[in-house]
């Protein structure tokens, strides 16, 4: 009897494996579908790229809270789904600021801009270059103290102007044209950065151009009329945060920034067309990963780990979001890890899977080797910092992964679009993570560990110092914000939070100078860092 029955209970056995096996290519399909919608969505060009602060940033935060609820995510923000968080972009010029020469309307930035010391004030005067009379505007010639001051590691122009123009309006100057006659560049700009305070009047510089043109002629008396006005800017970013409550306590984060470089406008932008940078790959596609996670986790009932899932918005502008989340923290409970998706759109044969934070707790080891995965070929970096979300959670002792399928050539490009995304390869990550967060079920919380820090440097620079820079600093200089372990500075005895003021000659305004400055060096070279330590200056000698 049983021999009768034995094929048709493996017919029968058959046709289930059958089905499920159908079911699960069904699921798959299912999952990217949405994934293409998404990052179809995220990357299209009416969002204009995705800009912090921006209409098309707005439109990509409704949409990700729209796929939050059709999830059945709770909102976990301050306000609902959302966190705003303001961030400050400095001081800037008033475009109704001027300056007119014998009745000449100079060019605002071109020809002429204040200095951030300058008053807001409005002056009128007729003045001779040659002669310096009380009550009129006066000028300075900077061409001397460039020349006079070549080599010297100490010297900052900017500190001498403001010196010599508070002392000539204590003289009756009542305005200071400041201009550059030398060959020399003196490479001043305004810096929205600089809270220097402002003297009581005003201080304009005259580029190399407008100096030729209106003050090339020492014994000419010009008439002039200036306007000075400043304003602070500032804008509001959104994280977008919602919650699977599994009444445990300990809490799982998942995140991926969802902000962009709109138009390409400024320095990380790594071509030259002022278009909309759709940001397919960086990062519509790890947000569309984290929202099919989302959908998957909340059918999977945990009684070890709450998930939160976080779209970051300000990650382009140096973690801003992610930043200002653990600051401002919208769940009490314990996080457990942390696993940032950034750019998971690009996996193929030869451009495999990133996994960084590997070494930030011990038991990773472990649950990698349970979950081998023939599908996809991973390497691992046991790194926790980096310039992705994740490393905002390391610094604050979080154990971390990051997944990352690898930098492009279409890498803030305009070229990054929604076509040329491996929706397959994103299908898998997605299934490798859930994977990865089913291992860690019924376990104790992570034990967290320090790693060794990835060097500022890129490939360009044969040098470094070894520090982590704080990219959401707001005041003049570089502000670090971490030490790579047995690094430069490390020992040399640098710190977080110092700020680096100056580094050889170069005056160190922000993170673009910095690098600009960096690059100059080679294996071998000495230089003195003067840097800011809370109310008082050190200098460090430094041999690369």
């Amino acid at each position: 009897m049983l021999l009768i029955l034995l094929p048709v209970l493996i017919q029968a056995q058959s046709k289930k494996q059958k089905r499920a096996i159908e079911a699960s290519k069904k699921a798959d399909q299912k999952i990217i579908q949405n994934i293409v919608g998404h990052v179809r969505y995220l990357a299209d060009d009416k969002l204009e790229g995705r800009q912090t602060g921006t209409p098309g940033e707005m439109l990509a935060m409704k949409y990700i809270v729209e796929q939050f609820k059709a999830v059945g995510l709770q909102p976990k923000g301050s306000i609902g789904y959302f966190q705003p968080f303001t961030i400050d972009e400095g001081r800037q010029i008033d475009l109704t600021s001027t300056l007119s020469i014998d009745g000449n309307a100079l060019k605002l930035h071109t020809e002429f801009f204040p200095l951030t010391f300058s008053a807001e004030k409005t002056t009128r005067g007729n003045s001779a270059i040659g002669l310096r009379e009380a009550g009129q505007p006066w000028y300075l010639d900077i061409k001397e103290m460039i020349e006079s001051n070549v080599g010297d590691p100490h010297y900052n122009l900017k500190d001498q102007i403001k010196k010599e123009a508070a002392k000539l309006a204590s003289r009756k100057a009542t305005a200071l044209l400041v201009y550059n006659s030398g060959r020399m560049a003196d490479n001043l700009h305004f810096d929205p950065k600089d809270t220097s305070a402002a003297l009581t009047i005003p201080i304009i510089y005259v580029t190399k151009p407008a100096y030729e043109k209106y003050l090339a002629d020492p014994f000419a008396t010009l008439d002039l009329s200036m306007k000075v006005i400043f304003y602070n800017k500032t804008k509001t970013g959104n994280n977008v945060a919602g919650y699977i409550d599994n009444g445990a306590a300990q809490t799982i984060i998942i995140g991926a920034h969802y902000d962009h470089l709109g138009f390409g406008e400024g320095a990380i932008a790594l071509d030259t067309m002022k278009t909309v940078h759709n940001g397919a790959d960086d990062n519509a596609s790890g947000v569309a990963a984290m929202i099919e996670l989302a959908r998957i986790l909340t059918g999977i009932k945990s009684n070890t780990n709450n998930y939160l899932f976080i779209a970051f918005s300000g990650e382009e502008l140096g973690l801003l979001g992610s930043k200002y989340w653990l600051e401002n923290r919208t769940t009490e409970l314990q996080v457990n890890y942390m696993i940032n998706l950034d750019m998971v759109g690009r996996y193929n044969a030869t451009r495999m899977l990133t996994i960084g934070g590997y070494g930030t707790s011990p038991e990773w080891a472990s649950i990698f080797n349970s979950i081998k995965d023939e599908k996809i070929v991973i390497k691992f970096d046991s790194t926790g910092g980096g310039p992705s979300d994740h490393a905002s959670f390391y610094r604050k002792d979080i154990p971390v992964l990051f997944f990352f399928t690898g930098s492009h050539t279409d890498y803030h490009k305009s070229t990054d679009d929604w076509d040329k995304i491996n929706f397959e390869g994103q299908l898998q990550i997605v299934k490798l993570i859930n994977r990865v967060i089913q291992s860690t079920e019924n376990k104790a919380r992570l034990t967290f560990t320090k790693t060794a820090e990835p060097n500022l440097a890129s490939t360009n620079f044969s040098v470094s110092l070894g520090i982590i820079p704080d990219y959401a600093f707001n005041g003049m200089g570089l502000r670090i914000d971490g030490v790579s372990y047995q690094k430069t500075a490390e020992r040399l005895g640098m710190k977080p939070g110092d700020v680096i003021l100056k580094l050889g000659t170069h005056i160190i305004s922000d993170i673009n100078t910095y690098m600009n400055a960096l690059s100059t060096f080679k294996k071998g070279d000495s230089a003195i860092v003067r840097i800011a330590r809370a109310k008082e200056e050190k200098e460090f000698a430094v041999k690369f």
